[in-house]
């Protein structure tokens, strides 16, 4: 008897239906998932083929900036700087960043309990590494916080949007660069931090406007 696969191919354990009795639907979404399962991992491998001596420098960099949402918090703290619209987009941005944070490590990681890649199977040049992390590699947190951050901070400050946009892809790929995530990780991640985003949005569009234009 084996039970239904989880995001890496193992078994969630002995309540699943026997082999060969599993719905015709659940077969096709097993073999979807597989599916999805192959072309992510051959994502992950074609960018730790390619040889990038002049990005991984930066790259690795810009992967340990996003640490703890660095980059994003002291863009919130030069923002707060700034005029009332701007200080209203750090407060948003923050909030943002906190909902993502949360629904990554106490929500997404815990549902489903990914392996990190194997960056030393798949060759990865030791000029990308940074510290592999312990937690579960689904979903990305850095590219969770990186989008959440700069969809909030987009919505009340439009022309914030395309470059925090960049900065946030760039923080999401930077990611699977360094090996530490699947294309597929950072890809939920940015899901999840757009409805982040949507939810600080609404709980701050909720309180008493104390920042005028």
């Amino acid at each position: 008897m084996t039970g239904p696969t989880n995001a890496d191919g193992g078994t969630r354990g002995p309540l699943g239906p026997a082999a060969g009795r599993m719905p015709e639907r659940g077969r096709a979404l097993a073999a979807v998932l597989a599916e999805l399962r192959a072309v992510d991992g051959a994502l992950y491998a074609a960018v730790a083929a390619t040889s990038t001596p002049a990005l991984d420098r930066a790259l690795r960099r810009l992967s340990h900036a996003a640490d703890h949402s660095k980059v994003s918090l002291g863009i919130a703290a030069a923002l707060s700087l700034s005029g009332a619209r701007a200080r209203r987009a750090a407060l948003v941005g923050v909030a943002a960043v906190a909902v993502a944070s949360a629904s990554t490590n106490l929500l997404g990681k815990h549902l489903v309990h990914r392996a990190r890649p194997d960056r030393e199977a798949a060759r990865v040049t030791t000029d990308r590494y940074v510290p592999m992390p312990a937690s579960a590699s689904f979903p990305s947190g850095h590219t969770a916080a990186a989008v959440a951050f700069a969809t909030a901070v987009g919505v009340v400050l439009p022309e914030a949007a395309v470059p925090l946009g960049a900065l946030a892809s760039a923080v999401g790929y930077s990611r699977v660069h360094t090996g530490v995530h699947y294309p597929g990780d950072v890809a939920a991640g940015a899901v999840l931090g757009i409805a982040s985003a949507a939810a600080a949005l609404a709980a701050v569009s909720r309180q008493p406007n104390t920042f005028t234009a």
